[in-house]
């Protein structure tokens, strides 16, 4: 008889393990513990051998079904299911060395020893907040011009498009970093050229004062009757002329 839900819920522990069948070597395994857990019984190569589902409730009967069909499949094939899990695991693990996220910080340890420490860390967060959950948990040789587009695109949407180039900048060092490595055959953020995919910039120049005009701001600099050192600091400038970003 197939097994039912109602069926599983009743099932009691007992002081052996015993197994509910739900045919064609779907089993549930109820532990003296009180688990259940879903067992695939096949053969293959005339051997038997038992392949591990997960536990009920969390796998359900219906998931556990699935998972049953998908390997009864593979035996079909002509394919141990056992070891294509293993080869899946294998492919998994592979391809997350190789992701974008840690060829990217196999990169930033490597580019920021002659880095400012305040230019590295924003480098590192913006990295983190823009690019990893984007494309991070992609194999780096997966990575394509198309993905790279959508991204910055994404970050020029917001009104940030000095980041947005930042971040093909910064993505475009990183394939560089993979394909000099060996993780990757090409860096697909040398085909984009940011003027083709992104907004151009309205400059617009800073306000400033005409030649004529500079004398009565010294005037009133020096009149100013508010904190002190604010005023020293306005005379320091005028007389030095440090740039605005200074």
């Amino acid at each position: 008889m197939k097994l039912t839900d109602s069926i599983i819920k009743a099932a009691k522990p007992k002081d052996k393990r015993y197994n509910l069948a739900d045919g064609k070597g779907l089993v549930l395994l109820i532990q003296p513990d009180g688990q259940k857990a879903w067992r695939m019984r096949y053969y293959f190569n005339e051997k038997e051998n038992m392949l591990s589902l997960g536990f009920y409730p969390t796998v359900s009967l219906a998931a556990a079904r699935q998972q049953h069909a998908r390997f009864k499949e593979l035996l079909a094939q002509g394919i141990d299911p056992s070891e294509n899990r293993k080869e899946q695991k294998r492919q998994a693990a592979i391809a997350a060395a190789n992701s974008f996220e840690s060829v990217a910080r196999l990169w930033w340890n490597h580019w920021k020893h002659d880095k400012n420490e305040h230019h590295a860390d924003q480098t590192i967060r913006r990295m983190e907040a823009d690019i990893f959950p984007v494309i991070g948990a992609k194999p780096v040789n997966d990575i394509t011009a198309a993905q790279l587009i959508i991204m910055i695109r994404k970050v020029e949407s917001r009104g940030a498009l000095d980041i947005a180039k930042r971040v093909l900048t910064m993505c475009g060092q990183v394939m560089r970093y993979a394909v000099a490595h060996g993780l990757s055959e090409r860096n697909p953020a040398a085909d984009i050229k940011p003027s083709d995919v992104l907004k151009p910039t309205k400059k617009t120049n800073h306000a400033r004062l005409s030649e004529k005009e500079l004398p009565e701001l010294l005037r009133k600099i020096d009149s100013y009757d508010g904190q002190p050192l604010t005023r020293l600091a306005l005379q320091l400038m005028a007389l030095t002329f440090v740039r605005t970003g200074n």
